[in-house]
């Protein structure tokens, strides 16, 4: 491993403390009790109260909802307070948190929920329609969170829909403020670092989404290793705009700044103008942003106007950077963007470029206690330098394996020369300094503005339609997203459907990011001599017109 360029005064080894994460949270708010934990929409809430929610809420898990050490329990909700709250609650009451896309649809939030066997679901009132018909089958308790009770109401920042929304009731399930008025007290903590604590689910070549089984421990990895790479002190100010149900947004803008006891400016939904107002208004010091984020936010007549002087951290990842941007960037604050590459299996970042000598559109350098590999994706035998093959990864953030799926687990993972690597299914390289770079994927997936679209799961969903014989789905070139999503579909004889229906009807069925962008009629579908769809071929003459779609 080439460490030329190794962080100046970093250590090479991170030592985790043998705790669980929600002993973060205690050691903040003994820490600092008065100092703003979340900052939402001029709603304050500081350390001290942040502890006594988190503790009300894991009592009333325990107590009320029959949770105990090792439980799932659905979190099903938006950037909030709430967020943060009933994510440390669940870790409270020694249970695992299931993180669900809020994009999903009830087929899809079906499917997480008895997969993982969580018979408890928390969830935002906005996403009732989602989950409420799980409740009282599936699921035994719900708790409904309604944005509103955490905002101040006379704010002048700009308030989506969702979060000024009045209570909603929702049958079968408990308000928000209800199951913390009970103010049950939770049980001595019995969770320790190798407990299994949070779960994202991803989806696999083969459709079904399967779910990551992450420790106390391989959170913790990322939680301090982040910071802790890019310098960032304990008095800085975090923006949280994106998802926190990712484990990019999770890590960034949860897990981090609760370890470091700093405060959190949410945003519920993605708002040029409102990121631009926080961090003036809060001196934002560190955040988070894939590429699209930015180009939005960039594209804002007054921004020279506003005083963004404080952020000195811009991190991020899911997609390069283009080089212009980076440099508007650099030119605007003087700063660089920190591009690093992870996946929900390693809990965010496996590689980071070094704040002090970064490359454009690169993964950066493996971080501590890491080791990764290129590999020739046939023989598994490690490449030189400049030769392209399949990453692999091994590292105290690398996950457990898929839940409840031994052949799967068994398939992600490789020895070589005595060590366990993760298969990540992307094809990069590795420079003659030690720098990662991406340039293809090995596995059949979209990255559609950073988020991870598996065809066969769409495809699945379209032969749903009454009117799709066959349909194969690929990436298009889309000059705002990188890729969206194309589908190829022969119509059933006798049934009648045109591209612009199909799309109408997709956007029920699943998340947006999903839903094709396109919809390209055929005869016929090439297939080999197995009769398994020839995709590949399909993609390739896509990308080979150098169209968008």
């Amino acid at each position: 491993m080439n460490l030329t360029h190794w962080p100046p005064g970093i250590p090479r080894h991170l030592e985790l403390p043998d705790t669980s994460l929600c002993y973060n949270l205690e050691v903040s708010a003994r820490r600092y009790p008065e100092r703003a934990a979340t900052l939402y929409y001029g709603g304050v809430l500081d350390y001290a109260e942040l502890k006594r929610q988190v503790d009300a809420l894991a009592g009333y898990l325990q107590q009320v909802c029959d949770v105990r050490r090792g439980d799932r329990v659905a979190l099903f909700m938006q950037n909030s307070p709430q967020f943060i709250i009933a994510l440390h609650a669940i870790l409270r009451a020694d249970a695992m948190v299931v993180p669900i896309n809020t994009m999903n649809r009830q087929q899809e939030v079906a499917h997480i929920v008895r997969d993982s066997g969580s018979r408890v679901a928390i969830f935002g009132q906005e996403l009732a329609e989602h989950i409420a018909p799980l409740l009282g089958t599936d699921l035994a308790h719900g708790i409904v969170a309604t944005y509103s009770d955490y905002i101040d109401a006379q704010t002048d920042l700009p308030l989506p829909d969702i979060v000024c929304a009045a209570a909603i009731a929702v049958d079968g399930a408990v308000a928000w403020g209800a199951a913390l008025e009970h103010n049950c007290e939770p049980a001595p903590p019995l969770a320790g670092p190798d407990d299994l604590a949070v779960m994202p689910y991803t989806s696999g070549t083969t459709g079904a989404p399967k779910g990551c089984m992450h420790t106390h421990r391989s959170v913790m990895h990322t939680t301090i290793g982040g910071p802790e790479w890019c310098y960032v002190p304990k008095d800085c100010r975090v923006l949280a705009a994106l998802p926190m149900f990712h484990v990019t947004g999770l890590q960034n803008g949860v897990m981090s700044p609760i370890y470091g006891g700093v405060s959190i400016a949410i945003m519920t939904r993605w708002d040029k103008r409102c990121a631009a107002m926080l961090i003036e208004r809060f001196g934002v010091t560190t955040w988070t942003a894939i590429p699209t984020m930015l180009f939005d936010f960039l594209n804002q007549p007054d921004l020279d106007q506003r005083d963004l002087s404080s952020l000195y951290c811009l991190t991020g990842g899911g997609a390069a950077m283009p080089k212009a941007v980076a440099e508007r960037i650099h030119a605007l604050w003087g700063i660089h963007y920190i591009e690093g590459y992870g996946l929900s299996e390693t809990m965010a970042p496996t590689h980071l470029n070094p704040t002090h000598r970064p490359k454009a559109q690169c993964l950066g350098l493996p971080i501590f206690d890491v080791h990764a590999l290129v590999v020739d994706i046939e023989t598994l035998k490690p490449l030189e330098v400049g030769e392209v093959g399949e990453i692999l990864v091994d590292g105290p953030q690398v996950f457990r394996g898929y839940f409840g799926d031994a052949e799967r687990t068994a398939a992600a993972f490789v020895e070589i020369d005595g060590r366990r690597y993760f298969r990540t299914g992307d094809l990069g390289y590795v420079d003659d300094e030690g720098y990662f770079f991406m340039v293809d994927r090995l596995k059949r997936m979209i990255n559609a503005s950073g988020y991870k679209v598996w065809p066969a799961e769409v495809e699945s969903y379209l032969y749903a339609h009454p009117a799709v014989l066959e349909a194969c789905v690929i990436a298009c070139r889309d000059a705002h997203r990188g890729e969206s999503v194309k589908a190829l579909v022969v119509r059933r004889p006798g049934q009648a459907v045109d591209a612009e229906a199909l799309i109408a009807w997709a956007r029920e069925q699943m998340a947006a990011y999903k839903v094709p962008h396109a919809v390209e009629f055929v005869d016929s579908l090439p297939k080999n001599a197995a009769g398994k769809m020839q995709w590949r071929m399909l993609q390739e003459r896509e990308m080979a017109k150098g169209t968008t779609c």
